[in-house]
């Protein structure tokens, strides 16, 4: 046998062994752990784990964030203003309002001004699906509201939405631009940057039915009976003047002093209105006239007008009637709804 190697010796039987190392030497017994109550305690643990980490551990997206999220409204206009000479065409939408906003972008486009155009996304899903189609022509202001909805006229929903409107104008007139604000459900049938003559601070379209001469007043128009006047704040063009910001503080204050109720279910318009008539004489307003921007109560439902005025009208907005399908069957009755066949006009494609 080798000198480096060990006889092969078998382990000592158990019962030749010390007591002590028998003991260790024996196979040991499984402690109790099975017993009821510590399954109803591990069962407990489990239990508190799957609330606390309902998906287990944070896992990392591969996909990157999307830039859209931190898109300002100073980004946002300078793009747009680009394309305008300073100037920018504002809208502001939610997810149910895409369909108008196509189908305004297209008498937008057909006008020459869609390059200038920024729409207001009020939820992040209508940011990503326009940018998507159409980059850097749409912006989020934070809050976002919830605007998934489409909010009834009237509903506290539908103020909510429309009373974000005087604070995303003011911020764009602090950054220098002048803005053209419209409502989606109008379309274009000319250009009407022509018709914003001289160097007033804002200029507005009377809400009323009443036909006017052609040759009215530009002036803001007389009160009327709720003791305020009728200007549709759906369309505005203001400069960015002191007059101007002037106007926007007095609408947003007239909206904190008269908020929606169940009793008092305001909009917008009546604080814009207030706010009008408080600073009169304080800001150079300028009436458009009724034959070019007729509200939607004169243009769809007085036909002897609009074959008096014909040729003379730019946009026509349509309200006067509430429910979405109601305006777009309206518009389909006056050959105004063009998204139908004409969707490759729009930026946004088919919606």
């Amino acid at each position: 046998m080798s000198l480096h190697q060990r006889p092969h010796q078998k382990p000592p039987a158990t019962d030749s062994l010390p007591a002590s190392a028998a003991a260790a030497a024996a196979p040991s017994r499984p402690l109790p752990l099975l017993t009821l109550p510590y399954l109803f305690s591990l069962l407990a643990l489990l239990l508190f784990l799957a609330l606390l980490f309902p998906w287990g551990p944070p896992r990392h997206s591969s996909a990157p964030a999307s830039p859209w999220r931190g898109y300002t409204l100073q980004e946002a206009a300078a793009f747009a203003a680009r394309a305008g000479n300073g100037t920018i065409v504002l809208a502001a939408v939610s997810g149910p309002y895409l369909p108008f906003l196509s189908n305004w972008l297209i008498t937008v486009r057909r006008a020459g001004r869609a390059d200038q155009v920024l729409v207001v996304a009020e939820d992040y899903d209508t940011l990503e699906r326009i940018n998507a189609a159409w980059p850097g022509h749409a912006v989020l202001v934070p809050p976002a509201p919830d605007a998934q909805v489409a909010h009834k006229f009237g509903s506290q929903g539908f103020f909510n939405f429309t009373s974000r409107r005087p604070r995303h104008l003011l911020q764009i007139l602090e950054l220098g631009y002048s803005v053209m604000y419209n409502d989606v459900d109008m379309v274009w049938l000319a250009d009407p940057f022509p018709y914003i003559v001289g160097d007033h601070d804002v200029y507005f379209m009377d809400d009323m039915t009443p036909v006017k001469p052609l040759d009215h007043s530009h002036e803001l128009p007389p009160p009327g009976k709720k003791g305020r006047t009728y200007i549709c704040s759906c369309m505005i063009f203001l400069r960015p003047t002191e007059g101007a910001k002037l106007l926007l503080r007095k609408w947003i204050e007239e909206l904190k002093e008269q908020p929606w109720s169940k009793k008092q279910k305001a909009n917008d318009q009546p604080a814009f209105n207030w706010a009008l008539n408080k600073t009169a004489g304080q800001v150079d307003v300028y009436l458009l006239p009724q034959s070019a921007f007729p509200t939607g109560g004169l243009y769809f439902k007085n036909k002897t007008w609009v074959k008096e005025t014909k040729g003379k009208h730019v946009i026509i907005h349509n309200n006067y009637i509430t429910g979405f399908e109601k305006k777009i069957k309206r518009f389909r009755d006056h050959g105004l709804w063009l998204v139908d066949e004409h969707s490759d006009e729009s930026p946004l494609g088919r919606i």
